[in-house]
């Protein structure tokens, strides 16, 4: 999806970040196919798109792949029953590259002279157009608008001899932010970009070894978490166990660098999930906790905008003292396709997702703890709502600083003239919200919620670029502008 098409994951508000992809693979069971479903359905808040899956029986590859929720989609008997082998891996959807459609569904697959190869992959890279215009001229055909398929073909294309060389050779070929899983007829590898941008884990199932996006697809299995892939790092599963390799480090060996995305622990992640060695919901506890310290109000309860916002707003009220109320309920059944989208019913949007508990808010001077705001859309609604039930004042406080800066690293952000924070200040954001008080998280205190003293300059410990400008990997061209020009490239796209 480019930075263009903007439209909301079935349940979650227009305003916040759109979810980016998940990746699921396992090696050595029978029942693959079916563990990897239930692995996609923990990862389903990562996308809610589309899937795919692609198994291997020890003769031949089968592919499925389906527009929709992984329960509307996958878990009919006749579909893994088509999905024969002891190996597979698997891809929850959400665009922000190449658009929608069946084409553009994960995980990929060719028929390469040497066997077949799947490729799925969680992130952007963002060199793409360029490395598939140097193909084009060669003689390469894209049947998808997907930036994955020009793995495949630099795998393809390679002059070297033995799978893991030439995948190697392609992905040292590609910049970006990436997670991703591949399946040919004997292995299952796993590779994560240099910095460390997108996560992934290995786990283990009695026997059988997992790559994963997140710890809680590996609990809904009941496997074991072994560890996180480090930046860099590829991982090779054969029958004969599981091998690493560091390709990007000129000595072998693991990279000290690390930029992991840091909203992964404000937003994206499920707060079930172990990440980077993290709890992600008693981080976001702490985020709160460090906002209300920093950021303190006068007030009578504090409300979380659901359900991201939960965590935060937890530790807000521990740290100041104040009641925490479900003010807000959200209703988890809402489809984006059960109804005709006009205008009218665009106008409801929140209402269908969001209803004030009005017996928590009349006559309260109510505190909203959110995770971010994107284009102020939703919170401007979520504010009447709480108004409209009685609320005496209405102030918000945010988990994560003002996100001033879109994100070319696979999450899909609107661009900067549609960011809130980009066109004005927090008074000004307050005013068109209509609260009594805003007010956010500053980026040192949102690393110091992570035990940091303040952000580091010249080394932070994350991506942050949303919130400080600082790309950490390159936008294609270093001698323009590397934003505009991957809108750019983006805009040719469409």
């Amino acid at each position: 999806m480019t930075h263009a098409q903007l439209h909301s994951p079935a349940g979650e508000a227009d305003d916040h970040f759109h979810d980016e992809c998940g990746v699921f693979g396992i090696f050595g069971r029978q029942d693959a196919a079916a563990i990897v479903t239930l692995g996609l359905h923990a990862l389903q808040h990562r996308g809610q798109e589309a899937a795919g899956i692609v198994s291997y029986d020890g003769s031949q590859f089968h592919v499925e792949r389906h527009v929709g929720l992984i329960g509307d989609t996958f878990t009919k008997q006749s579909v893994i029953d088509r999905l024969a082998g002891n190996r597979a891996i698997g891809h929850t959807r959400y665009a922000t590259t190449g658009g929608s459609g069946l084409r553009n569904v994960q995980p990929l697959f060719a028929e390469l002279a040497d066997g077949g190869i799947a490729v799925a992959h969680n992130g952007n890279i963002t060199n793409a157009l360029t490395v598939q215009r140097r193909l084009q001229k060669d003689g390469a055909i894209f049947s998808s608008t997907s930036d994955t398929e020009t793995i495949l073909h630099l795998i393809a294309t390679s002059k070297e001899r033995d799978t893991n060389s030439r995948f190697i050779d392609a992905m040292r070929q590609l910049e970006g932010a990436y997670s991703l899983v591949a399946l040919s007829a004997k292995k299952m590898i796993g590779c994560r970009d240099p910095l460390g941008i997108r996560p992934l884990v290995l786990g283990d199932l009695d026997g059988a070894w997992i790559l994963a996006s997140e710890t809680c697809a590996l609990d809904i299995i009941g496997a074991r978490f072994v560890r996180d892939l480090e930046p860099g790092e590829m991982v090779v599963v054969t029958k004969s166990g599981v091998e690493s390799l560091f390709p990007f480090a000129e000595a072998g060996a693991a990279t000290d660098k690390s930029r992991f995305c840091i909203f992964e622990y404000v937003y994206f992640a499920r707060p079930d999930s172990q990440v980077e060695g993290r709890n992600v919901y008693a981080v976001r506890k702490q985020i709160g906790a460090e906002l209300a310290r920093e950021r303190p109000v006068e007030a009578d309860v504090v409300v979380p905008v659901p359900d991201s916002g939960t965590p935060a707003a937890i530790g807000f009220s521990q740290e100041a003292g104040l009641p925490f109320e479900l003010g807000i309920i959200r209703n988890h059944y809402v489809g984006r396709t059960f109804i005709e989208p006009t205008d009218q019913i665009r106008h409801l949007g929140v209402r269908l997702k969001h209803n004030a508990n009005a017996a928590g808010l009349k006559d309260k001077r109510v505190v909203l703890v959110d995770d971010s705001i994107v284009r102020g859309i939703t919170s401007l609604k979520i504010v009447e709502m709480v108004r409209n039930a009685g609320a005496k004042e209405v102030h918000m406080r945010i988990s994560s600083p003002p996100t001033t800066h879109s994100c070319f690293y696979g999450i899909d952000t609107p661009s900067q003239d549609e960011l809130l924070a980009a066109k004005f200040d927090v008074e000004a954001m307050a005013k068109h919200i209509a609260l009594d008080s805003l007010a956010f998280i500053s980026i040192d205190g949102l690393y110091r919620a992570f035990g940091e003293k303040a952000r580091a300059a010249d080394a932070p410990q994350f991506c942050d670029a949303c919130f400080s400008g600082d790309y950490p990997i390159p936008l294609i061209d270093h001698d323009k502008d590397p934003v505009q020009h991957q809108l750019s490239l983006l805009d040719e796209r469409e």
